[in-house]
């Protein structure tokens, strides 16, 4: 993971947490009002994420801003 970006290093790190709560992608993206394809294109790290994108998605998830990126090692 040394060589990984910080859009997939946090992709991987939201994936972590979706899959613990036993949600699917699809699932998921519809409780956070947000397109499939989109979500998807997050946890794979092929997008670069907005603040408010982000917290969006930590709200989702149940964690904090600072817990998700301390979880992507940052």
């Amino acid at each position: 993971m040394e060589d990984a970006t910080l859009p997939k290093k946090l992709g991987m790190a939201i994936r972590a947490r979706r899959q613990g709560l036993k949600l699917s992608q699809e699932d998921f993206a519809d409780h956070i009002g947000m397109h499939r394809a989109y979500y998807s294109a997050i946890e794979r790290g092929e997008r670069n994420l907005t603040l408010v994108t982000l917290e969006r998605v930590s709200t989702g998830l149940g964690v904090s801003l600072s817990m998700l990126l301390a979880e992507a090692g940052f």
